[in-house]
């Protein structure tokens, strides 16, 4: 096969990755007399740092995450008291593994959105399915998944995501339907898929939310 006969069957075969390094592969090849399976190990690399980059990029869209934030970006000057230790520690991912749920209580302005949203960047850059959205959002969705006789199906697809980051659980207009879909979504996931939730209502004050102190 010649170079054209060549990048025509990477296409047909899709290997994208290795056709985009081919010709630097073998100028290095050349150049370095390097061992053929060197060579040939190279370029599966390429194709798997490819299909890897394309898969993230495809979790991130998926996730509804506007911005890709890190705990690394995080001004910690400017709120001293935020628990840095337990941040961290968070970010291990470790509670994810184990089917947990973490909860991100704070003021308003503490950074607390952006704590959560650089758990689902730390996720998403191992290639987990995220999915972030406003309480206030999701409720809507899930009210309207009810009404239309597919709630199961509705909490199925969001079954799909290893993770769900809920914004300010403390906004939604807690009503009792918001609440039922709210809490069947919750008991859903528990013990097998994690939530994470931000609010700035100490647990004392969640009988705002769930009205029934059974809930």
């Amino acid at each position: 096969m010649n170079m054209i006969e060549i990048e025509r069957a990477l296409r047909e075969l899709r290997l994208s990755g290795i056709a985009a390094t081919l010709n630097t592969r073998i100028m290095q090849a050349q150049a370095t007399q390097e061992p053929f399976l060197q060579t040939f190990a190279s370029m599966l690399q390429d194709e798997l740092d490819q299909r890897r980059s394309r898969l993230i990029e495809r979790r991130f869209k998926k996730s509804a995450l506007d911005e890709r934030l890190t705990l690394n970006d995080f001004d910690w000057r400017f709120n001293p008291k935020v628990p840095r230790q337990a941040c961290f520690e968070l970010h291990t991912l470790k509670f994810i593994t184990e089917g947990a749920n973490a909860i991100i209580i704070g003021k308003p302005g503490t950074g607390k959105s952006h704590v959560a949203a650089a758990l689902g960047h730390a996720l998403i850059s191992q290639g987990q399915p995220v999915y972030w959205s406003s309480t206030a959002a999701l409720v809507q969705r899930l009210l309207a998944a009810k009404r239309d006789l597919r709630l199961p199906r509705e909490l199925a697809r969001l079954d799909r995501y290893v993770c769900v980051i809920l914004d300010d659980i403390g906004y939604v207009q807690h009503d009792r339907d918001e609440m039922e879909v709210m809490f069947t979504f919750l008991a859903e996931r528990y013990e097998r898929r994690s939530v994470i939730l931000t609010t700035n209502l100490v647990f004392s004050e969640w009988n705002r939310i769930f009205k029934d102190p059974m809930t």
